[in-house]
């Protein structure tokens, strides 16, 4: 009877034993939560830029895919992040159409350079 027991008693243990996980946690500086924080805003200004119905409409008329767009926002850079960003913000605010386009032609070059179309490739 013991060792019957011992046996269901050790197989329960090597069982639960291999489901347990550890977590890990560190300390996160200040400096690092706040360029976080930022980037995080960063992307969701320009997210809500995109995903304007006047902004989809263009890029769509360009060839240029909406969701790709905004999914290719979030893989940018703090640097590309900022330089987009100063490019919308010092755009006119009545949504002019010549501003529009810059806008998706600032996206259109940051798509090309990285490599996700091939827009401005010669025939």
């Amino acid at each position: 009877m013991f060792k019957k027991t011992f046996a269901i008693v050790l197989s329960g243990m090597l069982v639960w034993g291999g489901l347990v996980s550890t977590a890990a946690a560190a300390i996160i500086d200040t400096n690092d939560m706040i360029s976080m924080e930022t980037r995080q805003s960063r992307v969701d200004h320009l997210q809500a830029e995109l995903a304007r119905d006047d902004v989809q409409q263009a890029m769509t008329r360009l060839g240029v895919d909406p969701i790709e767009a905004q999914q290719r926002v979030d893989s940018l850079s703090d640097e590309e992040l900022v330089m987009l960003e100063q490019q919308i913000d010092s755009l006119p605010a009545g949504g002019d159409f010549f501003a529009l386009v810059g806008v998706v032609f600032v996206v259109l070059i940051i798509l090309e350079l990285v490599g996700v179309t091939n827009i401005f490739t010669k025939a």
